[in-house]
């Protein structure tokens, strides 16, 4: 295979369990205050102490930042989503994009440490084959960050579930995010890449692009927190040599071609986004860029 080697038919099943579970958990925190203070703030509580008594390989800096970083999201996402916070205090509202930009941050981080110190084999317990797609790829994600826009149009919606809603952060942004990710979980986390890569990114995707538009932002945060404290709980579950493991192919032209892939989307991105500013004289810190879109005009529409 280009991608992965080959893998048994009961990995495949289980990564449609972990998409399920995924999907499932996130329609609960949708549709539940209670689920989302439970899942969001008590469990991580009660599992700390756990964490911090485990001694794994692979739980390195990065994981320990990338849990409470998605967690500290999907907190602060509730406090728009079940509060009226944000409404007397617009400065709130900074915090969305900031937390997303740090968190693509994070990430770049940790592709140019992989490029940069030429991780070639084993390390925090994983197989890596590094290059230049590690380069390419973290440029990507920096023009990801340059491209977010219109978080001053985020609301909370009026209907039964409360959801977070981002109407500019339009669906070319999402896609051009979920390759990007999928080519950084390849790339640097590439013993679980099969489930986090493309399991986790094709789960908060799936129902902002369907039933649950303009929610990618609180689906990622949340979907993130999920599989993160999982990660941390049980870190060998996934991991190489486990039961479900499904090894990526170490193979330089796969890398290279999701890199690639990564950068175009978000170089056309980015030409696509400068000629609606210039077009429309937009300003991209302060206006919302896509309020001419249906898909914008359908989201805006649940205020």
């Amino acid at each position: 295979m280009f991608f992965f080697q080959p893998f048994p038919w009961y990995s495949a099943i289980m990564w449609f369990v972990v998409f399920g579970i995924l999907i499932g958990l996130n329609e609960i925190i949708r549709a539940s205050k209670k689920g989302s203070i439970a899942i969001f703030m008590v469990l991580p509580v009660c599992l700390t102490p756990v964490w911090l008594m485990m001694d794994s390989e692979i739980t390195s800096w990065f994981t320990w930042i990338k849990v409470y970083s998605a967690l500290t999201g999907s907190i602060i996402y509730m406090v728009i989503r079940f509060t009226d916070f944000h409404k007397k205090h617009k400065w709130y509202l900074a915090f969305v994009p900031a937390i997303l930009a740090i968190n693509i941050a994070e990430a770049c981080l940790r592709e140019f440490q992989v490029g940069f110190q030429n991780f070639n084999g084993v390390v925090d317990g994983m197989t890596y084959i590094s290059g230049g797609w590690n380069y390419f790829n973290a440029a990507a994600g920096i023009l990801n960050i340059l491209l977010i826009c219109g978080w001053s149009g985020i609301f909370a919606s009026s209907g039964k579930k409360k959801d977070m809603l981002w109407p500019d952060q339009i669906r070319f942004w999402v896609i051009a995010y979920g390759v990007w990710n999928i080519s950084y979980v390849y790339s640097c986390a590439p013993g679980n890449a099969f489930y986090s890569g493309f399991a986790l990114n094709i789960a908060a995707t799936v129902p902002a692009l369907f039933w649950a538009k303009g929610t990618w932002m609180q689906n990622r945060a949340a979907t993130l927190s999920f599989w993160m404290m999982w990660v941390m709980t049980c870190p060998y579950f996934f991991a190489t040599g486990s039961t479900f493991s499904v090894p990526v192919s170490l193979n330089p032209a796969a890398n290279w071609t999701i890199s690639l892939l990564s950068f175009g989307l978000n170089v056309a991105l980015a030409v696509w986004q400068i000629y609606r500013i210039v077009k429309y004289r937009r300003n991209p810190l302060k206006d919302e860029l896509y309020t001419d879109l249906n898909e914008y005009k359908y989201v805006n529409s649940f205020r």
